[in-house]
């Protein structure tokens, strides 16, 4: 059983996305890869873009892609008394699942 979850993990990972920027490497991927943390790799933010697309619109992933360069911006998101920034940030904790467990972590 464990085989066939995998099996299906990796083929809805390799599946052509449906957004066109993930061909072209989409905001989040490329903000990954211009960061400065250990780990980084091309497979790896590929894999958290691909998160990104299946979770995030592209103004979600806007805003996201800045948190990589500006972390402090994502806990003024975080705390913010705004429900719009409430509701971005409940997509970008679902987002955030979803990458950890596509992507390891």
């Amino acid at each position: 059983m464990k085989h066939i979850a995998f099996a299906a993990l990796i083929a809805a990972l390799t599946l052509p996305a449906t957004t066109p920027m993930a061909h072209a490497g989409g905001k989040i991927q490329r903000a990954c890869l211009k960061s400065d943390r250990a780990g980084v790799s091309r497979p790896l933010c590929r894999c958290i873009q691909s998160a990104a697309d299946r979770v995030l619109s592209r103004r979600d992933q806007t805003l996201a892609a800045k948190f990589f360069k500006d972390p402090q911006m994502a806990q003024d998101v975080r705390q913010a008394d705004d429900s719009r920034k409430e509701a971005f940030w409940k997509r970008y904790k679902e987002f955030g699942s979803t990458a950890k467990a596509y992507c390891g972590g």
